[in-house]
């Protein structure tokens, strides 16, 4: 990132995040069934079809009410708000404090994009081992957890260091 306009960089980034997520996301809608499952590696990876109309792991998943999506929508724009504020704190931090709130603004922007065009997320990386399948998530999932893990990683080691608002570079 950028530090001499870490807003643009972050901005950029998060953009990239949503564009490959609905890029991934329509090429499985215009190339899949709904439910169709495509071996990538037997016995561990496949790309399959399918939609969540609640949270991670499914959690709050069912037919869809108009309370499940306001509350979705309305989750998705307080986590946006409050990326602004890290934003904010962590702008003159270090570039590994940026990268990680972009993946995860642009995450959340994907995974909002289809909860307002289709009422739920579009999921298609589907990781199993034998009868045991992980939830199946998205590109927008992937960034979001990336970007976590990047965050506890950058204030973990500040913390170590003595850093209050972290010195990642």
């Amino acid at each position: 990132m950028s530090r001499a306009n870490p807003a643009v960089a972050l901005l950029a980034t998060s953009a990239v995040v949503v564009f490959l997520d609905q890029l991934s996301k329509w090429w499985v809608m215009t190339s899949f069934a709904l439910f169709e499952s495509r071996p990538v590696i037997d016995g561990f990876f496949n790309l399959v079809f399918v939609t969540n109309s609640g949270a991670a792991f499914g959690l709050l998943a069912g037919p869809q009410v108009w309370w499940r999506q306001l509350f979705f929508v309305s989750a998705a724009v307080l986590a946006l708000g409050i990326l602004v504020v890290a934003y904010r704190h962590y702008r003159c931090q270090g570039a590994i404090w940026m990268v990680s709130i972009a993946l995860v603004a642009g995450g959340a922007v994907g995974n909002l994009i289809d909860r307002l065009r289709f009422g739920s997320v579009i999921d298609f990386l589907d990781f199993y081992i034998q009868t045991y399948h992980w939830p199946a998530f998205n590109v927008a999932d992937s960034a979001i957890t990336v970007g976590i893990g990047l965050f506890f990683l950058a204030s973990l080691r500040a913390e170590s260091r003595g850093d209050v608002g972290g010195s990642e570079g």
